[in-house]
């Protein structure tokens, strides 16, 4: 694949290969990006979940839910720069592609979630409906494996 060689060929691969303090860095921004979104996420989910209660949601659905945006912002771009380095070792591990996968439908069930109506009445009420806790479950196992499969892709 050509692309793969230029891929890693960027001035950022050469630096990170060169410097394996920039990987250590970067590894560790990954893992702390990781921390924020899976932490929040894991907060929200169980307040859907019925835990929690007494937190209230309109101020905390707007902090959680940027934390967990900035986490995943953040995790994708720490993530490309971890894959510069050995993209074709990447492509061909099992893991790193179910990992990319999960990352995805964690993404589309957070979206999914927020444009439920139930989405706006639990906002409102702080009631979630079996629909939105479903949601919430799912999140938590979609989340929850994506981190797995990241720690599996050393050991592949």
């Amino acid at each position: 694949m050509d692309w793969l060689a230029l891929v890693s060929d960027t001035a950022v691969a050469r630096a990170m290969t060169r410097l394996p303090v920039l990987y250590i860095l970067a590894s560790s921004a990954h893992i702390m990006a990781i921390g924020a979104l899976f932490g929040s996420v894991l907060v929200l989910d169980l307040r859907l979940l019925r835990l929690f209660r007494t937190l209230p949601m309109s101020p905390a659905i707007k902090v959680l839910s940027r934390v967990a945006a900035y986490g995943l912002t953040a995790a994708l771009l720490t993530g490309l720069v971890l894959f510069l380095v050995r993209p074709a070792g990447y492509l061909q591990n099992s893991a790193f592609l179910a990992k990319l996968a999960l990352v995805a439908l964690g993404g589309i069930n957070a979206l999914a979630i927020r444009r439920l109506p139930a989405w706006r009445q639990f906002e409102a009420s702080g009631e979630a409906s079996m629909t939105l806790r479903l949601s919430a479950a799912l999140s938590l196992v979609l989340w929850a494996s994506t981190i797995i499969a990241g720690r599996w892709i050393g050991f592949l």
